[in-house]
């Protein structure tokens, strides 16, 4: 397991700074800091900067390979999320689906798109001992 002294990092682009932090406040991360090329949040605990680079931006994400997101330990808490996507009517790549049915690996997830078109994946597995 991860040790609570250190956070990760990952640095992605946008196309606006304003759209993405509407997205990304919607989602239920804070706003870290905001500069006039970037926007820093909390993102579930760890760190996610969006950096104003609009020639950069995927027209066409696929979810495999490129994406990053979360897994819950918690379903309680995966549920709560795909409530907060829904209810705040975040644009879903993916909805809800069911990955290696019957196999230990089994676990629900699905897939946001925020508006510089990174893909999220949020995801939890049955058996903890899968997380890894």
């Amino acid at each position: 397991m991860r040790d609570t002294n250190k956070v990760f990092h990952l640095a992605i682009p946008c196309k606006d700074l304003d759209e993405t932090v509407d997205f990304y406040e919607k989602l239920g991360c804070r706003l870290a800091r905001r500069y006039h090329d970037r926007v820093t949040f909390d993102f579930f605990g760890d760190q996610v900067v969006c950096h104003l680079n609009p020639d950069k931006i995927d027209p066409a994400p696929k979810m495999y390979p490129r994406h990053f997101g979360v897994t819950f330990l918690n379903r309680e808490e995966f549920d709560q999320a795909l409530e907060h996507a829904t209810t705040n009517e975040l644009p879903f790549f993916q909805e809800l689906m069911v990955r290696f049915a019957g196999k230990i690996e089994e676990h629900v997830t699905f897939f946001l798109i925020d508006p510089a078109n990174n893909l999220l994946e949020f995801k939890y597995y049955h058996d903890e001992g899968m997380v890894y």
